[in-house]
């Protein structure tokens, strides 16, 4: 495909570049002077050696002892598993499989080492929410941990959703020399509809339907293995990787049984294998214009908000300077192409069978919106992905006893005009992520499943520490009037910024009763805002002593998505010579599921807009930073 490339993308793409010159040669300068240092456990002392293989196969412990020219590839599997979370369940039979699939296409494996899964669906407005965000930094620990034995050649991960994969890819970029793939389990087959669900909750919030009658909706939503097919931070996780060239083309949401699974399953394991030894180590497929495909692949489908949060960190990783500005940049430009819950009715399965991946890249790639000249998995070039699997007896991971895989073109249209558009007829013209600016700090709220008439919200302000609080004043009936919901003290110094998504229900319930309602918080929410315009990861966090911590009761406040400010109608003098009222919570008040072993994150994390991670530039606690004042 050689259409031009679209002039934003290509400024944002050059400034990014420039910006990370420095911060990028000095990563590519690390990741290269490991690669030439030939394969890894030729320089292992034989005790090191003999500790790496002491536990495999006879046959795998001869060729393991084997350095030199005339050894075999080994790769190392760090996996997820769980058999609590649907999405990584899948994963409790890939090491076998993969293992095999290595070593027909002649090399070794090795499971080098597992990372923490967990699930902000359980989670949520529990406690264990407040690690959550942290979990993402010590799954990336955990990768970088298991890799660290220096004893592998390439690396297949394997994860799917929320925290797991952002972590994975971090960690994976610590060692950028090693060729990588990801090695995704699909979503689970469609179950209740999503809009039936929503209404099930919204009616609960309500008060007209009990808890027996909530659970049993919900369970008909999520009901077996594999990713929930929402369109949440889990399916935007799956679709970023394909668009960054580290899935095998098409496999993201092929369902998680049947034979088509497995075959992608090996094939993915025989082409990790085939790229030990090369110069395509992960560090150099994501480069700038990886960066900012994924970041209009997010754009066009309409994905989560947390990748303001999780991409922001991965290009970091790399040695990238992506901001919260550059999205926005992007995304006046790059037109909304999908609508899956909670920006529609659909589901990933009905995104999939519309056309998928494969078609949003071809239209993107048509549009000008997508770089086409990247490095991916399966060799050069992005238009690799507007290819579709198939089942094929002499296709890459095939075996005598089982099919593997060939690409073909995939569909040059939509299946489904109400799920999947190209890019001359896009639902939106713009991909629905804004950035506001104002006295209240700078936060990202999402448009793309907000009414045109919702997008500016004026109203005096009501002012909660807790979501908790919040919920509890809904239920004793405050709230029959406007209003913007200020819930602050959720930033990631504050308590690890969790996810707010209680705090949807009730507000859909105000909006639908004919008030004017915005949240505004330091917090995340995710894809999961919906229809509700809300101002979240303001930043500087209230726990660093940002503007929410002075705002009161009653204050009126503007978010306005149209103009890209967040305003309060306070004099700006007076406004500044407030006390800050209200506090994290410190001590012993941040103790219990496990959170006091996370108190170090929270002194050193960095900002929302830096990407939340504790992997930024160490700065003081929030007892001891600076009051910051906008």
């Amino acid at each position: 495909m050689t259409t031009s490339v679209n002039d934003t993308v290509a400024s944002v793409t050059a400034r990014i570049a420039s910006r990370s010159a420095s911060t990028r040669a000095a990563y590519l300068s690390r990741v290269r002077a490991a690669a030439e240092q030939g394969p890894a456990r030729g320089r292992l002392a034989c005790a090191n050696l003999a500790h790496g293989f002491a536990a495999a196969d006879p046959d795998d412990k001869r060729e393991l002892q084997v350095v030199g020219p005339a050894a075999k590839p080994n790769v190392a599997i760090v996996t997820s598993y769980n058999d609590m979370l649907s999405a990584h369940a899948p994963y409790a039979d890939y090491p076998p499989v993969l293992k095999k699939a290595v070593l027909r296409a002649g090399g070794i494996a090795q499971v080098a080492g597992g990372v923490p899964a967990m699930c902000d669906g359980i989670t949520q407005g529990r406690d264990g929410m407040q690690l959550s965000l942290f979990s993402r930094d010590v799954i990336a620990m955990s990768a970088a941990i298991a890799l660290s034995h220096d004893m592998f050649d390439s690396a297949l991960m394997l994860g799917v959703c929320d925290k797991i994969v952002p972590g994975l890819l971090i960690g994976s970029l610590s060692f950028g020399h090693l060729p990588t793939v990801f090695v995704p389990a699909g979503p689970m087959a469609s179950g209740l509809p999503n809009g039936e669900k929503a209404r099930v909750r919204q009616l609960y919030a309500e008060g007209k339907v009990g808890r027996e009658e909530l659970l049993a909706a919900e369970a008909a939503s999520y009901h077996s293995v594999g990713t929930c097919t929402f369109y949440g931070t889990a399916n935007s996780n799956q679709l970023l990787m394909e668009v960054l060239g580290l899935h095998l083309p098409g496999a993201s949401f092929t369902p998680p049984t049947g034979e088509l699974r497995e075959a992608l399953t090996r094939a993915a394991a025989a082409r990790v294998t085939e790229l030990a030894g090369t110069d395509a180590g992960i560090g150099e497929i994501v480069d700038e214009r990886a960066i900012v495909n994924a970041c209009v692949a997010l754009l066009a489908s309409g994905g989560s908000t947390n990748h303001t949060l999780h991409l922001v960190a991965i290009a970091r990783a790399a040695g990238i300077q992506l901001t919260w500005d550059d999205l926005a940049e992007l995304s006046a430009v790059v037109p909304l192409l999908a609508r899956v819950y909670p920006n529609g009715q659909a589901d990933v399965n009905h995104f999939h069978a519309a056309g998928g991946i494969a078609y949003l890249i071809r239209t993107l790639l048509a549009a000008g919106l997508l770089h086409e000249d990247v490095r991916t998995i399966v060799g050069p070039g992005l238009s690799r992905y507007t290819q579709e699997p198939r089942l094929s007896a002499t296709g890459l991971g095939s075996t005598p006893d089982a099919p593997g895989i060939e690409w073909v073109e995939g569909p040059t249209e939509p299946g489904d005009l109400d799920v999947l558009r190209p890019a001359t007829e896009p639902f939106s013209a713009d991909g629905g992520l804004r950035v506001l600016h104002g006295p209240l700090g700078t936060s990202v709220i999402k448009t793309s499943a907000v009414k045109p008439e919702n997008q500016v919200v004026t109203a005096p302000a009501m002012v909660f520490d807790d979501q908790a609080h919040f919920l509890e004043a809904f239920a004793d009936g405050r709230f029959d009037h406007d209003l913007v919901a200020v819930i602050r003290y959720q930033g990631p110094a504050a308590n690890g910024m969790p996810e707010l998504h209680k705090l949807t229900p009730a507000l859909g319930v105000l909006q639908d009763r004919g008030h004017r309602v915005a949240i505004v918080t330091d917090g995340r929410m995710s894809g999961a805002s919906g229809k509700v315009p809300a101002a979240i990861h303001v930043t500087p966090e209230a726990a660093l002593g940002g503007p929410l911590a002075r705002v009161r009761d009653g204050d009126v406040i503007t978010v306005d998505a149209v103009a890209g400010t967040l305003t309060i109608d306070v004099d700006p003098v007076a406004f500044d010579a407030r006390e800050a009222t209200g506090r994290a919570p410190i001590g012993e008040e941040w103790a219990g599921t496990g959170r006091e072993l996370f108190a170090a994150f929270r002194a050193s994390v960095g900002s929302a807009d830096t990407g939340a991670s504790v992997f930024a530039p160490i700065t003081p606690s929030f007892e001891e930073r600076p009051v910051v004042h906008v």
